[in-house]
């Protein structure tokens, strides 16, 4: 494998951590503002207490928002430098779809948390256009982010156990035994 491919992996691999950890605790720290199971928020929050929260998911939103554009980068560096073919790896294939497949999604939500950056670093104390923006990110978006997140852990599951893998065994020439050359066919399932 190429240098390249090697370094974009590893480049990949620390920016997804990075990346699917922060969704996960921004999530978190999230929807403890609101009441379980519904779009309302806890009543019982102190204002100041909410801005606090809202300048927590604006930090990890930094982090969580530079980390997939690492991830999303590196990875299109090493789909297209590894030795790896598509046709012959299915699960890369597969996990490479998982990944890609919500980037529309993730560019709404970055822009979305774009503007609560705005906000945070101009110092607006507004609690009504914060909670404005985490509602919308929220009912815009319905449970897409969910299956998204759900698609990436099972991405996770591809990557290890690489299914849909082409096994390839070798056989030689019947006309030609001693030649050194050999041939590779895919082995048929037995029936």
């Amino acid at each position: 494998m190429k240098l390249s491919a090697k370094l974009s992996l590893f480049i990949f691999v620390i920016a997804f951590i990075i990346w699917l950890g922060g969704i996960n605790i921004r999530a978190m720290v999230g929807f403890d503002l609101l009441q379980t199971g519904t779009l309302d928020f806890k009543s019982n929050i102190h204002p100041f207490v909410e801005r606090a929260v809202f300048g927590l998911i604006v930090q990890t939103s930094f982090v969580v928002d530079i980390a997939y554009a690492i991830a999303w980068l590196s990875g299109i560096i090493f789909l297209s430098t590894s030795p790896f073919k598509l046709r012959e790896h299915g699960w890369l294939m597969m996990s490479a779809i998982l990944f890609y497949i919500f980037t529309p999604v993730e560019v709404y939500a970055i822009v979305l948390y774009a503007k609560m950056m705005y906000l945070d670093f101009l110092g607006s104390n507004d609690l009504v256009e914060f909670r404005k923006i985490f509602i919308h990110r929220l009912a815009a978006l319905s449970g897409v982010p969910m299956i998204a997140l759900l698609c990436y852990y099972t991405m996770l599951a591809v990557l290890i156990f690489q299914p849909l893998k082409r096994k390839l065994t070798p056989v030689t020439e019947a006309n030609n035994v001693e030649s050194s050359e050999t041939l590779f066919i895919e082995e048929q399932p037995v029936a």
